[in-house]
This record gives C-alpha cells, sequence and structure tokens, in this order.
C-alpha cells in the first residue's frame, strides 16, 4: 500500500522530534575529518511548500515547526535544528519545511554522500528533480528502502548513519523494522542507526520500544514525545518516539536539555510529555 503523502504531515510534532535528533546525530559525524555517509530509506519528496494543497489541508505544521519558528530562546540543539530549517526560508517567513534528506545534506560536508530510497512514484520524481545537480554526492533509488539498505552497508567509508522511518500503515512494518536492524547490526555493527515510530493505542506500536531495546547493539537511546493524552476512542497519534542505536555520547546530555522545552511548546493537553532513557553495554 502506497497512500501515504508526507506532504500532508510536513513540520508536525512528529517531524520536530525526528529532525531534532538527525541534524544532532549528522553534526556529530561531521566534527571528524573522513566521510561518512547518509542513508535514508523512506526520503520522500525532499522539501515541502507549507501552503501547498497537500500540507494546507491538515496544517500541521503549525503545532509543531511553528511554535519554534519566531523564538530565541530555544536550548542549543532545539536552535540548531531550527536554523537549518531557516536556511530553506529565504526571508523571515515560515513557507517550506525542509524533508530528512535537506536538513541532512544542510549539515554534511563535499566529502559526504547521500544514498536516498523512495518507493511512491510520485514523491520519487520530486526527490530527484530537488537533487538535480548534485552528481554523485545524491544518489536517488526508486526502490524499496529496506532492501536498498541491505545493499549499501557497509559503507565503502566505514562510516555512516542510516534514518530508518516508515509510514507503519501496514502491520508488518513493525516486524520489518526490528529484522531491518537486526540485519544492519550484523553487516555494519559500528554503524549509527536512527529508528522513528508513531506513539498509537496499537499493540504493535507500544511493544516496539521494548524488542528494540533487545537487539544486539552496543549502545542505545531512547527518547518520546507525548504531545496530548491518548484519545479514549484510540483514534489518531499522540505521540512519538525516536530510538537510537550507537548514539553519539553527547546525544543525551542535548536532549536533556531540549525536550521539556519542547513539551512546553507543542504539548496540547495535560498529557503532555517526554521520556529519555540510554544504555551502554
Amino acid at each position: 500500500m502506497l497512500s501515504y503523502r508526507h506532504a500532508f504531515h510536513a513540520g508536525n510534532h512528529a517531524d520536530v522530534l525526528k529532525h531534532l535528533v538527525l541534524v544532532q546525530l549528522t553534526r556529530y559525524l561531521a566534527r571528524k575529518d573522513k566521510a561518512f555517509w547518509y542513508v535514508d530509506t523512506h526520503a520522500g519528496a525532499g522539501s515541502y511548500a507549507l501552503d501547498s494543497a497537500h500540507a494546507a489541508k491538515l496544517g500541521e505544521h503549525r503545532a509543531g515547526i511553528a511554535r519554534l519558528w519566531g523564538r530565541k530562546d530555544l536550548p542549543a540543539a532545539l536552535a540548531e535544528y531550527v536554523d537549518v530549517v531557516r536556511s530553506s526560508n529565504p526571508g523571515s517567513a515560515l513557507k517550506v519545511y525542509p524533508g530528512s534528506p535537506d536538513l541532512a545534506l544542510a549539515t554534511m560536508r563535499a566529502q559526504d554522500r547521500l544514498r536516498l530510497f523512495e518507493l511512491h512514484s510520485r514523491d520519487v520524481l520530486h526527490l530527484r528533480k530537488h537533487f538535480e545537480g548534485e552528481g554523485k554526492r545524491v544518489i536517488v533509488e526508486h526502490s524499496d528502502g529496506f532492501a536498498g539498505l541491505k545493499a549499501v552497508l557497509p559503507p565503502p567509508p566505514r562510516r555512516a548513519l542510516a534514518l530508518i522511518d516508515p509510514a507503519y500503515e501496514e502491520k508488518h512494518d513493525y516486524e520489518r523494522v526490528v529484522h531491518a536492524l537486526k540485519d544492519c547490526l550484523q553487516r555494519f555493527p559500528g554503524g549509527s542507526y536512527q529508528l522513528w515510530y508513531p506513539q498509537l493505542t496499537r499493540l504493535d506500536a507500544h511493544e516496539l520500544p521494548g524488542r528494540l531495546k533487545r537487539l544486539p547493539a552496543s549502545s542505545w537511546l531512547h527518547v518520546t514525545l507525548r504531545v496530548r493524552t491518548p484519545a479514549a476512542d484510540g483514534f489518531g497519534m499522540h505521540g512519538s518516539g525516536v530510538f537510537v542505536l550507537n548514539p553519539p555520547w553527547t546525544l543525551q546530555a542535548s536532549l536533556q536539555e531540549a525536550m521539556p522545552c519542547l513539551v512546553a511548546a507543542l504539548g496540547l493537553d495535560a498529557g503532555a510529555g517526554y521520556t529519555l532513557e540510554s544504555q551502554t553495554s
């Protein structure tokens, strides 16, 4: 099923959490001179006009990135993330929300490489057009990202960050992400892996973090952002989580400072909150 279009949700609270972490990860990898690869299994369209018919229909960015846009008092990690979004918006108005590949590219160096996978036939056309002119630095493939991930690991420079964030519209996506990460750790145990997932009332979503904690990684970090109390009828996403395998040592402190601010800014009711946990073997 390929009905999901991220344009409807661009810049919402889930994007804010996912991309806050992503910017911290790519910036950390860029501290060393040696090149690294960024691999995106579900890359989307690359960039999203917030006044487009898709984005304007739900206007989810108004309860997400827009609540951070004009603030000058953000903690360092949040300020870094907003600054990268601002680089896609000449002038003071928030008109465009950059997708994960755009945010990654903006924080990477000339020697680094992006490998992007997208299965949706329309989105992959937008993605290719968006990155025209980047040459071999950015390679876009119209293919299944889980299969693509296997093909590129381990990468030639032996340094990489992979982002895995399917739509979870299909039940088997929960199973696929666990198997994908197991395979990643076998192929390239030293890589960094960022997994995003939705917080829903369904059992698959509730059980996923526990399954991820049992993966054979040397270290992990798990952060969640809940923006509202779960609906009584069980409908809708009340938050999301990010699970990082082999995170940088700086990430927990950065998120410890940022998350209370994020809850205050994006929370919709008394049920808003966050969790932050990690483990190093």
